[in-house]
């Protein structure tokens, strides 16, 4: 389940991270945290990877409070030391300390996801639960986290030792960090999971550890629309009232939903009807999580079809994350078209045909707009950097006053 996570590595961060990398690390401690619905409903963001848009653009657009920043792997030479992607160490890290910290200062907050699809993780290389407890607990403690999913995949979730690695850490922090949301996001088939799957969640009863939630990733998996997902979930909750012992209501309860919104990487096809479907059965049926991968892929293909970077399916920006919004109980702002003002026109004549620049808007390479009386040509694609301004990458050419 690759789910498209490093497909555009080399176009990581052009938005915001280098316009946050000067705070102080302790500040957000003093961040009060969200109510767990919200870290219930936090979408996947790479904050580093993948294009990441601009999480305080995202939450104006669309009323989310809460990012689920991905991913904590081991080092890429191995090791049992926290980083970003295997490539960034925590215990040094400005860039997404500064994306939390904008976050935050916009009034949201971020989960931290371990693992996922790819890369080295921890529970394979830290040897025993305790030391693997210990490198997360640095993250937590680093960024004042309130939540922390732990997304167990292939090949670590074939591996029993990795797997008992991953699930004694997340008891211990459970513990040592009260109040600590902990998810578990685990691929999905059309029985709820797989063998692996369940032998998962046999382990965590076997230890006495029962996480906020369990979600599973029905999609790459032969899956058509928001119907088998639905059928998957409801396949999931009899797993987890048989192999955790757990009634039908407590089921439920624990239960979540981790879709993926466009094109998967298997060429299934998920559109906001059928996230509608999957949401009405989320919101009926009292499901604890309602998540997705990813808000970087929340957007119309527009000069690119790259799976990592938007959704390859008709939307407008943020159409999928609206969903997370309501999951947590808000009402997303409605969206209202773009009005174009009357075109000045300067004493040399001429005028500017071009449409206002959108801050939301995706722009690509020769995309013209107007701002503040000039006409810009964009050099590549870009979203959130205002022309005229010096900004990060210069990415817009002033083609002169109109």
């Amino acid at each position: 389940m690759r789910r498209s996570r490093l497909a555009a590595v080399g176009l990581a961060a052009a938005t915001f991270i280098g316009t946050a990398v000067s705070l102080v690390i302790g500040a957000p401690s003093a961040t009060a945290a969200l109510g767990n619905n919200w870290y219930a409903a936090a979408p996947y963001l790479m904050p580093v990877s993948n294009n990441p848009p601009d999480p305080v653009t995202v939450m104006n657009a669309t009323g989310l409070k809460a990012f689920q920043l991905a991913f904590i792997l081991a080092p890429n030479g191995g090791g049992c030391s926290p980083t970003w992607d295997g490539t960034a160490a925590v215990s040094s890290d400005t860039n997404v300390a500064g994306v939390i910290s904008r976050i935050r200062g916009a009034g949201g907050d971020v989960s931290v996801s371990v693992g996922g699809y790819g890369g080295t993780k921890l529970g394979q290389t830290c040897g025993t639960a305790a030391a693997t407890a210990a490198a997360y607990q640095q993250v937590i403690s680093k960024y004042s986290l309130k939540a922390i999913d732990f997304d167990l995949e292939e090949p670590e979730y074939e591996n029993t030792a990795a797997i008992a690695n991953e699930l004694g850490a997340a008891k211990t922090l459970q513990a040592n960090n009260p109040g600590l949301f902990v998810s578990v996001t685990m691929p999905g088939t059309a029985a709820g999971t797989g063998w692996f799957g369940t032998q998962l969640l046999d382990q965590a009863k076997s230890i006495g550890f029962a996480p906020n939630n369990f979600s599973i990733m029905p999609f790459d998996g032969g899956f058509n629309g928001g119907s088998s997902q639905v059928s998957a979930l409801e396949a999931l909750h009899g797993l987890l009232m048989s192999h955790m012992g757990w009634d039908s209501a407590t089921a439920y309860s624990h239960e979540g939903f981790s879709g993926m919104n466009g094109k998967s990487d298997a060429a299934e096809m998920f559109y906001t009807a059928d996230f509608q479907t999957v949401y009405d059965y989320a919101t009926s049926h009292g499901l604890g999580r309602f998540t997705f991968w990813s808000v970087n892929r929340d957007r119309a293909c527009v000069g690119t079809t790259d799976n990592g970077v938007c959704s390859n399916v008709p939307q407008n920006d943020w159409d999928f994350t609206k969903f997370s919004v309501r999951f947590a109980g808000a009402t997303p702002p409605q969206t209202t078209p773009t009005t174009n003002p009357t075109t000045p026109t300067t004493p040399g004549g001429g005028s500017c045909t071009a449409a206002e620049w959108d801050r939301t808007k995706v722009y690509v390479k020769d995309d013209v707009v107007k701002h503040n009386s000039h006409k810009f040509t964009a050099k590549w694609w870009t979203q959130g950097e205002e022309p005229g301004t010096t900004g990060e990458w210069g990415v817009w050419a002033d083609n002169g006053a109109c």
